[in-house]
């Protein structure tokens, strides 16, 4: 996959101050979920990175979060759009697992369309001890205004909460028209088996 920064696509002036206004007023709800310990070994055997940040970016919970979403894996719907999973480690900033971490994840159907009354493409589920989740999903489409996103929300039951969006690689001139994009919440992304297959590892800062 072809790997560039975004920022220097991005106008001075107006838009930036756009973007400071449009960050210093996002809003994330908090989670209701109960921390009941780590999920059943998923048997990922997912690689942990050799380094890891601070803590991942965070991004605007945007207008269409509805919480106490189903906890589950497969988010699929019959006549979906293309089939996607997506996988990950959530992580301390010193690169060690959280195991029982709440992965909550929404986004939009395959013409740009979310759900506001009842739960199609929203579901959470928890990590395991090895801190790795697993959704099964699909790609989400465009809507006017947003390159293709997903939207998460990561807690372990010591640490801060992250509302954050991931992107896709392959979408760089849609990603460049955004001007929330953020290039280091890209996602790992290929194509094997007749589906997309996605990573991102989220780093929490302690609470």
């Amino acid at each position: 996959m072809t790997r560039r920064t975004v920022a220097a696509g991005l106008a001075a002036g107006t838009a930036g101050a756009a973007a400071t206004l449009f960050w210093s007023g996002a809003r994330s709800t908090t989670l209701g979920y109960a921390f009941r310990g780590p999920a059943a070994d998923r048997s990922l055997d997912l690689a942990r990175p050799a380094a890891c940040t601070p803590g991942t970016a965070g991004q605007t919970e945007g207008p269409y979060y509805t919480p106490s979403a189903p906890r589950r894996a497969s988010l699929r719907e019959p006549g979906g759009g293309e089939p996607l999973v997506l996988q990950g480690l959530v992580l301390t900033p010193d690169c060690r697992p959280v195991p029982g971490a709440v992965v909550d994840l929404w986004h939009c159907d395959e013409r740009g369309r979310y759900d506001n009354s009842g739960y199609r493409y929203r579901g959470h589920q928890f990590t395991d001890a090895a801190g790795a989740f697993f959704f099964e999903t699909i790609r989400p489409g465009h809507y006017t205004g947003r390159t293709p996103h997903f939207h998460l929300k990561v807690q372990g039951k010591e640490t801060r909460l992250l509302t954050t969006q991931l992107y896709f690689p392959d979408l760089r001139d849609a990603n460049r028209r955004d001007f929330i994009y953020r290039d280091e919440l890209r996602m790992q992304l290929g194509w094997a088996g007749g589906i997309w297959r996605a990573r991102f590892d989220f780093v929490l800062a302690p609470a």
